[in-house]
């Protein structure tokens, strides 16, 4: 049995850290949160960041998408999934797109 990992997400960001958005997963019961994120701009490869949290209780987040300011809920957030930006993951995610480009490569050869 394999562990599943998962990607950290937008209501767990550190205040002021960029990021990039890597997708959007809704909840079961608000389907319809994906294609309000997405309209309002974060959609994958996108920056952002958290650029303050409420007191008390950090609810709702103050985020930066693109140019935009937004006030988000913590669960809306929470639908964000934001890339891997620890040193291994950058270095997983580059061993990927070689890989990838290596093998396109060899395709078209």
């Amino acid at each position: 049995m394999s562990a599943v990992l998962s990607s950290p997400t937008l209501a767990q960001a550190a205040i002021g850290r960029a990021h990039r958005v890597q997708a959007l997963q809704a909840p079961a019961h608000a389907p319809e949160w994906k294609q309000m994120l997405e309209e309002l701009g974060f959609v994958a490869g996108e920056h952002v960041a958290v650029l303050a949290r409420a007191m008390p209780g950090a609810d709702p987040l103050v985020v930066r998408i693109g140019q935009s300011t937004f006030a988000l809920r913590k669960a809306e957030a929470d639908c964000v999934l934001l890339e891997d930006t620890t040193a291994e993951g950058l270095i997983a995610a580059n061993a990927a797109d070689s890989a990838t480009n290596g093998q396109a490569g060899a395709a078209h050869a």
